[in-house]
């Protein structure tokens, strides 16, 4: 069975989209023939991507460059909030500026642009949200508790908000990608860590991450407060490489 996507006049946000997970996504969009508008805080260089600087931790830049967005485009389709950042430190080491900027970028971050985009989707009784959660989640991890906490609170925060705003026919659903080999996972995870990740859960590739997300920025996935988790709902990479 093969599946494809049609994105022709969408215009999607992708939050921290410069490389990895998101980079993959913005590139399978404009692919579609959608519109991929990328913030982070670099450029990224793939063809025919819009990109925007901006610092999601801060509201006000995030508003004036949604407005932006709809001022170039008028609408805005589907929002992917996959901005953040994963710091290591013990909880007892783990300094206050450590802890804030985790927060203000992981779920701060993602509160913001959901109150600047989701709006314009209300008023379009249109849209698809996909927030980023991690197993870590529930797990927890040794090192990494501003993490671990950032992405708990946002399941929360998604299905909150998807609730809110189901009435008007606009969706928000979480997705759990696994281990995803990716600059910030390799930085993050050195040694150790890494060869624990190995020989659990395995390690993907963006590219693996794609489909799902766009299947959740489609109008097929007709479902809210919904979470899609790696270990439940991709097929390991080895499967794809054997087949």
């Amino acid at each position: 069975m093969k599946v494809s996507f049609d994105a022709t006049g969408s215009v999607v946000i992708i939050t921290g989209g410069a490389q990895g997970i998101g980079a993959a996504l913005a590139a399978a969009v404009v692919g579609c023939g959608g519109t991929a508008v990328v913030f982070d805080l670099v450029a990224g260089g793939l063809s025919g991507v819009e990109y925007v600087e901006v610092d999601v931790a801060d509201r006000g830049a995030v508003l004036e460059a949604v407005d932006g967005v709809i001022e170039r485009h008028g609408r805005i389709d589907g929002l992917v909030a996959g901005a953040a950042v994963q710091p290591r430190a013990a909880v007892l080491d783990m300094a206050s500026e450590q802890w804030t900027r985790t927060l203000q970028v992981n779920l701060d971050g993602v509160v913001w642009v959901c109150q600047a985009v989701v709006p314009h989707m209300v008023s379009a009784r249109s849209g698809s949200v996909v927030v980023f959660t991690s197993g870590m989640a529930a797990t927890g991890f040794p090192g990494a508790a501003a993490y671990a906490s950032s992405k708990a609170a946002l399941g929360a925060f998604a299905r909150t908000l998807a609730a809110e705003v189901a009435e008007h026919r606009v969706r928000v659903n979480v997705i759990a990608p696994g281990v995803i080999d990716t600059e910030q996972f390799r930085s993050a995870n050195i040694g150790a860590d890494l060869e624990h990740w190995r020989d659990t859960t395995g390690i993907g590739d963006a590219e693996d991450v794609v489909g799902p997300l766009l299947f959740l920025l489609s109008d097929a996935a007709a479902m809210t407060g919904s979470q899609l988790t790696r270990e439940r709902v991709f097929a390991r990479l080895e499967t794809f490489k054997e087949s």
